[in-house]
Formats: C-alpha cells, sequence, structure tokens
C-alpha cells in the first residue's frame, strides 16, 4: 500500500470518529412536546422525542437517542452559560383601587425574590382593568396599577431603569365580559421578567 494511499485511509478514519455537528432535541421547559428538523442537502431528520440527536460525521447524519447525562457531560458549561428563562407573575387587585388582594401581597415576595436573583433582569410590570367604567378611567387605573406594582418593587430595592411600567386598561381581558362587569381575574398586573 502507497503512503498516500494510507494516509488518506488514516485521515478518513479519524476524521469518521469526530462529529462535524452535532443536534440534540433537549426537553421543553414547559413539558410540552417539541420537534427540529434537521436539514442537509436533500436529507431531513425530524428530532420529536426529548434527547432525540442527530450527529453529522462526514456528511452523513446519524441518528441517535441522548440522554440527560450525556447533554451534561458534554455541554455543562454552555448550558451554565444559559441566562435563567423568563417568567411571569400576575397580581389582583381590589374592586377599583390600586390595593392588592391579601392573595397578591403574598406573592408579591416570591417576585421581589426572583428579580433579586437574577444578575441582569429587566421587568415589564403591565396594568389591567374589569370593563366597569369608562375606557379612559381604565386606562389611567391600569396605569396607576403598574405603577403601584413598580414603586413597590423600588421601594424593595429593585432598580428602578430595570422596571417598565404600562396600563392597557380594559382592552385585554383575562376573562371576556361584557361591558361594566366586575371580573375579579381582569384587575391584575402581569410582570414579565427576562
Amino acid at each position: 500500500m502507497n503512503k498516500s494511499l494510507l494516509a488518506s485511509a488514516l485521515l478518513l478514519a479519524l476524521l469518521a470518529g469526530c462529529a462535524n455537528e452535532r443536534v440534540i432535541l433537549l426537553p421543553s421547559a414547559d413539558g410540552r412536546q417539541s420537534a427540529v428538523v434537521v436539514r442537509t442537502g436533500g436529507d431531513e431528520l425530524l428530532l420529536d422525542k426529548p434527547y432525540a440527536a442527530n450527529e453529522r460525521r462526514i456528511g452523513l447524519n446519524i441518528p441517535y437517542q441522548s440522554n440527560a447525562a450525556e447533554v451534561q457531560e458534554r455541554y455543562a458549561a454552555t448550558l451554565a452559560a444559559q441566562p435563567m428563562r423568563p417568567s411571569s407573575y400576575t397580581l389582583y387587585f381590589m374592586t377599583g383601587s390600586n390595593q392588592l388582594t391579601p392573595a397578591s401581597e403574598a406573592e408579591f415576595a416570591r417576585i421581589k425574590s426572583e428579580i433579586a436573583q437574577r444578575a441582569a433582569s429587566e421587568a415589564r410590570v403591565i396594568g389591567h382593568t374589569d370593563r366597569v367604567g369608562s375606557a379612559e378611567a381604565n386606562d389611567r387605573l391600569s396605569k396607576v396599577r403598574a405603577e403601584r406594582v413598580r414603586d413597590l418593587l423600588v421601594s424593595e430595592g429593585v432598580a428602578a431603569d430595570k422596571l417598565e411600567a404600562v396600563g392597557r386598561g380594559e382592552r385585554e381581558p383575562l376573562v371576556p365580559t361584557a361591558d361594566e362587569v366586575d371580573e375579579a381575574r381582569n384587575r391584575r398586573v402581569e410582570i414579565a421578567i427576562r
């Protein structure tokens, strides 16, 4: 066997052991089913189960089933570097006021704690109302509610420049109702943390 052919065979054997590209479908954070299609040239491979994987070597797609242990072993540093996933909370208010319900006052401590745990958090505080009263009055009240929650967070040490407060009035009800219907679940502030 000539040296050139031997070198080519050795190189091919070495490359065959190296993955050029690897795709592993991780489980979704909320438990819902997800999927991804891996396309190479004219080939398509559907990965639709947690840890379904594809390894591409020398132009060949090699499907396989990975697992949590392999992902942790191979990608621990990458996974650790990911930012925390966005989260959201909902606080509810007493009728016609910017006073939190007792249950929402208790929930407020969890929100404050989560924002404090995030190194570079931002939160959007969005106020809503039910459909009792005029649209203009509800626009004002929803903004007052959002600002109240923002001010509470600032008083607890959250930097004001990391918070945005906006009002949506009665336009985005959680529970659709007719006009002038008092619905407690629509009197809320949503806090989206990212």
